[in-house]
Protein backbone atom coordinates (compact mmCIF):
# COMPACT_ATOMS: atom_id res chain seq x y z
CA UNK A 1 0.00 0.00 0.00
CA UNK A 2 1.56 3.28 -0.84
CA UNK A 3 2.26 6.03 1.85
CA UNK A 4 -0.41 8.32 0.23
CA UNK A 5 -3.65 5.63 0.34
CA UNK A 6 -2.08 4.68 4.38
CA UNK A 7 -2.27 8.27 5.00
CA UNK A 8 -5.54 9.40 3.51
CA UNK A 9 -7.33 6.02 5.38
CA UNK A 10 -5.73 7.51 8.93
CA UNK A 11 -7.08 11.27 8.12
CA UNK A 12 -10.55 9.21 6.86
CA UNK A 13 -10.36 7.52 10.11
CA UNK A 14 -9.81 10.38 12.42
CA UNK A 15 -12.59 12.88 10.46
CA UNK A 16 -14.88 10.04 10.79
CA UNK A 17 -14.08 9.90 14.68
CA UNK A 18 -14.43 13.57 14.90
CA UNK A 19 -17.36 14.15 12.74
CA UNK A 20 -19.90 11.09 14.38
CA UNK A 21 -18.94 12.15 17.87
CA UNK A 22 -19.53 15.43 17.32
CA UNK A 23 -23.05 14.52 16.24
CA UNK A 24 -23.48 12.30 19.27
CA UNK A 25 -22.86 15.63 21.29
CA UNK A 26 -24.87 17.27 19.51
CA UNK A 27 -28.03 16.00 19.38
CA UNK A 28 -30.81 17.08 20.69
CA UNK A 29 -33.69 16.68 23.80
CA UNK A 30 -37.13 16.15 22.47
CA UNK A 31 -37.05 13.67 19.94
CA UNK A 32 -38.69 9.98 20.43
CA UNK A 33 -36.45 7.19 21.77
CA UNK A 34 -36.44 4.82 18.92
CA UNK A 35 -34.79 8.22 17.33
CA UNK A 36 -31.86 8.15 19.86
CA UNK A 37 -31.33 4.25 19.49
CA UNK A 38 -31.26 4.56 15.59
CA UNK A 39 -28.68 7.27 16.15
CA UNK A 40 -26.58 5.42 18.72
CA UNK A 41 -26.20 2.43 16.55
CA UNK A 42 -25.08 4.39 13.62
CA UNK A 43 -22.36 6.04 15.67
CA UNK A 44 -21.06 3.02 17.15
CA UNK A 45 -20.51 1.46 13.97
CA UNK A 46 -19.20 4.47 11.81
CA UNK A 47 -16.80 4.70 14.84
CA UNK A 48 -16.12 0.69 14.87
CA UNK A 49 -15.82 1.34 10.93
CA UNK A 50 -13.38 4.28 11.00
CA UNK A 51 -11.05 2.08 13.63
CA UNK A 52 -10.84 -0.60 11.44
CA UNK A 53 -9.71 2.03 8.16
CA UNK A 54 -7.35 3.82 10.48
CA UNK A 55 -5.68 0.54 11.85
CA UNK A 56 -5.31 -0.66 8.18
CA UNK A 57 -3.88 2.37 6.96
CA UNK A 58 -1.31 2.34 10.28
CA UNK A 59 -0.36 -1.15 9.43
CA UNK A 60 0.10 -0.21 5.49
CA UNK A 61 2.11 2.62 6.82
CA UNK A 62 4.40 0.65 9.48
CA UNK A 63 5.05 -2.47 6.76
CA UNK A 64 5.42 0.38 4.27
CA UNK A 65 8.67 1.53 6.52
CA UNK A 66 9.86 -1.97 6.84
CA UNK A 67 10.29 -2.60 3.86
CA UNK A 68 12.54 0.60 3.19
CA UNK A 69 14.69 -0.09 6.07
Amino acid sequence: MSRKIAGFLIALGAFMVFEWVNLGFNLQDGHPTSFYVVHGILIAVNIILAIVLAAIGWRGLRNRRGDAG
